[in-house]
């Protein structure tokens, strides 16, 4: 799973009080409520969210345990609790060749995981340690967003091939396993965490897997119907345009939005908001058959 930074989610930094925490949770609270919300599943993830994060960071004991270990802070206690045995151990058995617990077990995978497996050793044993996590960041187009591909990223030297999958949101955080640094004394690898910055488009606005766009009618066609060709993600498309239809009116084309990630074969909706164009600059004759028009009516 990937790291969840709850500070980002708070939009707040790592040095904020407890009223700035207890701030911006009402803030967004208020802003994401399903109330204010209804049937966008966007925001109840918004708001489940912000309440775990509140959760954590509004409880000064809970939020000094994921400050220091990070997305492992629910095993904080664990970890106290073996480092001690371990300590206690190493203390009475200097000279021992192999390692056991109190118990004369293994330690628990846990244990192992942040301080590496335990080894034979002809003179005092060492532990060895997890490899550092690395983060970077990773910049798309919302059409590159929009399409399962392949990047070559450089991390820490080392160049990287991934795959990334259709339907990435900006600000999204994924993990690829041992890709950070390496680990001491036979422990694994750290892991890689890339953020997804998508830009934003001059065409559409992505709102959850639903993409918007506004489209220009002038007057005529408005007024008496016809067609318009619009852009989509994956192409152009041809309306047909009912007479009489109104500034604002919307159109909602089914399918035709932002890929669902790691749902082959879903997409949201494009929701286009016609906006009618009012000509200027009208000849004489232009205005004079206007004046008739609006005599008729």
């Amino acid at each position: 799973m990937a790291y969840i930074d709850y500070y980002k989610i708070l939009g707040i930094d790592k040095n904020a009080t407890q009223d700035d925490v207890k701030k911006a949770y009402k803030q967004l609270a208020r802003k994401y409520h399903p109330d204010l919300n209804p049937n966008d599943p966007d925001a109840v993830r918004k708001f489940q969210e912000i309440n775990e994060a509140n959760e954590v960071l509004n409880d000064p004991e809970k939020r000094k345990k994921y400050d220091q270990y990070g997305d492992n802070w629910k095993h904080a206690d664990d970890y106290n609790t073996q480092q001690q045995q371990y300590k206690q151990y190493q203390d009475g058995n200097e000279n021992e060749t192999y390692w056991t617990s109190s118990d004369g077990g293994e330690f628990s995978d846990f244990f192992e995981q942040l301080f590496g497996s335990m080894g034979h050793h002809s003179q005092r044993s060492h532990f060895g340690f997890h490899g550092q996590d690395y983060t970077t960041e990773l910049q798309l187009t919302l059409s590159e967003a929009a399409t399962t591909h392949k990047q070559i990223i450089g991390v820490n030297g080392k160049n990287l091939r991934i795959t990334i999958p259709a339907g990435v949101a900006d600000g999204q955080t994924i993990k690829l396993k041992g890709q950070g640094g390496p680990g001491e004394g036979g422990a694994p690898s750290g892991d890689l965490y890339i953020t997804f910055k998508v830009a934003s488009d001059n065409r559409f606005e992505r709102i959850g897997d639903n993409l918007f766009t506004n489209v220009s009618l002038d007057l005529y066609t408005a007024v008496l119907g016809g067609e318009k060709v619009i852009d989509t993600l994956k192409g152009k498309v041809r309306l047909k345009i009912q007479p009489g239809t109104q500034n604002n009116t919307k159109v909602r084309l089914r399918g035709k939005g932002f890929p669902v990630y790691k749902e082959d074969g879903r997409f949201g909706d494009l929701i286009v908001t016609y906006v009618i164009a009012v000509p200027t600059n009208l000849t004489d004759r232009e205005k004079e058959l206007f004046w008739q028009l609006k005599s008729l009516h």
